[in-house]
């Protein structure tokens, strides 16, 4: 992918990387405009709350316009809830190299949000095999469609998922 030409060189400032995330925000809101639930900015950072079954075409749209390029899903974090509507929530930050920008979406799966499965992504971003791993074998939460969704930081015998706020604070057994 080229590096865009940033006003202060070769690298986009952060400014001009805040400016594209913000347009990337827009771009979702306008293609994918029953799938966007809830959009929030702290600190510069844009967050949009997306529908479950729109987070594949939506990411494969991110990553896909020449003009938004989030070509890398840095992180994928989950948490579980107890005494919430939903039982799960997911965030993929995602981000533009060639732009400086970043983008956090995030989903509710569980309880009343629906069924407690989210797509997987692995087919929009390689590095969501190991991302999605990890929050499954932590919290629990299935990616459907996961080419090998197994253990990747418990040992294979492991009961349950550690970080899911129902697991025994003693541990299993205990």
């Amino acid at each position: 992918m080229p590096v865009r030409k940033g006003m202060a060189g070769e690298i986009p400032s952060a400014e001009e990387g805040m400016e594209i995330a913000r347009r990337a925000v827009e771009a979702v809101k306008s293609k994918f405009p029953q799938a966007v639930l809830d959009h929030g900015t702290f600190r510069g950072e844009e967050t949009l709350r997306v529908a479950v079954p729109s987070l594949p075409g939506i990411a494969r749209f991110l990553k896909s316009d020449p003009d938004l390029s989030f070509d890398v899903l840095t992180d994928v974090m989950a948490a579980h809830f107890l005494d919430r509507p939903h039982e799960y929530e997911v965030s993929y930050l995602v981000t533009s190299m060639g732009n400086n920008a970043s983008l956090r979406l995030k989903v509710r799966a569980g309880g009343e949000e629906g069924p407690a499965a989210i797509p997987t992504l692995t087919g929009v971003w390689a590095t969501a095999d190991w991302h999605e791993r990890e929050e499954w074998d932590k919290v629990g939460v299935v990616f459907e469609g996961h080419p090998n969704l197994t253990r990747i930081l418990m040992p294979e015998d492991w009961e349950g998922h550690p970080l899911r706020k129902d697991y025994p604070m003693e541990g299993i057994g205990a």
